[in-house]
């Protein structure tokens, strides 16, 4: 990873964040440097849904270049379920696959608009990804598979449910 200059960081470390957003602006700066691949949702679903994006990735500037990317599954399934299979079954399951098939469209460059916050921009490059994969938008983190659901989002959708009633 170091020879390909990965920038690892601790999410809850804020001088990590802090420290991370600097070295992207620079890296953006450098106009001989290749683009920085991010993968903003932080994790992998099951292929139908486009999750929430870390909005970080969205407060640095400069162009974003939106990829959507979703597996076929006709031939071999590239997803965990980490509740269903062990690691080695899901390893046996993938090396002994036909295929991995994986659709990849490169979509147009989008800059952030002036009015725009870096989550309303997440969330505007995410609904263009997840159009173009035909995939539906969730509002929620992708960690969640793996987390208990915070009480405040809880009593904030009770509160949106009630209003809706």
């Amino acid at each position: 990873m170091q020879t390909s200059q990965h920038v690892l960081f601790e999410r809850s470390e804020m001088k990590d964040r802090h420290l991370v957003r600097k070295k992207i602006r620079e890296h953006i700066a450098d106009k001989a440097k290749l683009p920085i691949l991010i993968f903003p949702e932080g994790t992998c679903i099951n292929n139908t849904s486009v999750m929430m994006f870390k909005k970080g990735s969205f407060e640095v500037g400069g162009t974003i270049h939106p990829v959507a990317i979703k597996y076929d599954p006709h031939f071999g399934d590239a997803f965990w379920d980490s509740t269903k299979h062990s690691v080695m079954t899901y390893a046996f399951n993938v090396l002994t696959s036909w295929a991995i098939v994986c659709n990849v469209w490169y979509l147009p460059p989008m800059i952030k608009e002036e009015e725009e916050d870096p989550v309303h921009f997440a969330n505007r490059v995410k609904a263009v990804i997840a159009a173009r994969g035909g995939m539906s938008v969730l509002p929620w983190d992708g960690g969640l598979k793996r987390k208990k659901v915070k009480e405040s989002f809880k009593e904030e959708q009770q509160k949106k449910y009630c209003q809706i009633v």
